[in-house]
């Protein structure tokens, strides 16, 4: 089926008081592996791929988002391609043509009056190409002397009164908010701020975000969407899975050299890990 646009699915989720999973793709395993999860429990699903996954693939936008395009459109569930964690203007501006339809715009590690304009430009330019724009906002620096925090941080959190005013001037449609999530966690041990994602909801009336959900437990997760999240992220829960069988496979075949054998169990870990924790969002 066509390509579906990520504000559609966010928006039809945060109506619904509900959450689109969004899953960070590095390789067509990970992206057959987010589509077959996603069709496995009837869901839609959002593809992303970070500012990172391009620079590891040569600096090429263009493959792994035509592959994902491919895999997208002959899925049997809606699927969405979204450009993530973008700091270079100039790879913000392949995304409209490349078949996003969204992009978040990372400009956390700015001074705030930087980050608001920049973000702003970008919002602008994002709209005027049909992009729906998600940003981040995690502590304003210059408290202690302490530089910008990103929504996530170890530490940071958003505060409700700045992310309205944030939300207003900068024009974006989705807000990632800091509420006790971290990037990159191996352990699923984080502990949400339920109080403040409340202020945080009923304070913003655009969709919240939360990054950093590989480290986030399953009754957590499920108490966040219920609180107002309304699109979860999710990049390291598949690369532990995909390694993890991968290390398995390898060393019960210690002698096995055809790369599909590994990476179809990867492939499949991948696979089943969508499908549980879309399930777990769907509460």
């Amino acid at each position: 089926m066509p390509l579906a646009a990520t504000g559609t699915l966010v928006g039809a989720a945060a109506d619904r008081r509900g959450a689109v999973a969004a899953f960070n793709v590095i390789t067509l395993e990970h992206v057959e592996a987010v589509v077959a999860g996603a069709e496995a429990v009837g869901a839609p699903v959002v593809l992303q791929i970070s500012e990172n996954a391009v620079r590891y693939r040569y600096g090429r936008l263009l493959p792994l988002a035509r592959a994902a395009a491919a895999v997208a459109e002959g899925a049997g569930v809606d699927v969405a391609l979204h450009l993530d964690h973008v700091q270079s203007d100039d790879l913000l501006r392949q995304a409209a043509d490349a078949g996003f339809s969204s992009v978040m715009y990372d400009a956390a590690r700015l001074p705030y009056d930087e980050n608001l304009a920049a973000t702003r430009a970008a919002a602008d330019w994002g709209h005027a190409n049909g992009l729906w724009v998600e940003a981040e906002l995690g502590e304003v620096g210059g408290k202690d002397g302490r530089g910008p925090l990103d929504a996530h941080a170890p530490g940071a959190r958003t505060d409700p009164g700045e992310a309205r005013a944030y939300v207003s001037d900068a024009g974006v449609d989705a807000l990632a908010v800091a509420v006790g999530s971290s990037h990159a966690m191996t352990t699923r041990t984080a502990a949400l701020d339920h109080d403040l994602l409340k202020r945080l909801a009923d304070g913003l009336d655009v969709p919240l975000v939360l990054h950093g959900s590989s480290g986030v437990p399953d009754a957590e997760l499920t108490a966040a969407v219920r609180g107002g999240i309304a699109k979860v992220n999710v990049g390291t829960a598949l690369n532990i899975a995909m390694t993890a069988a991968i290390r398995e496979f390898l060393a019960a075949h210690p002698d096995a050299v055809d790369s599909r054998k590994y990476l179809t169990v990867g492939r499949e870990a991948m696979t089943r890990t969508v499908s549980e924790l879309i399930t777990v969002l769907q509460g």
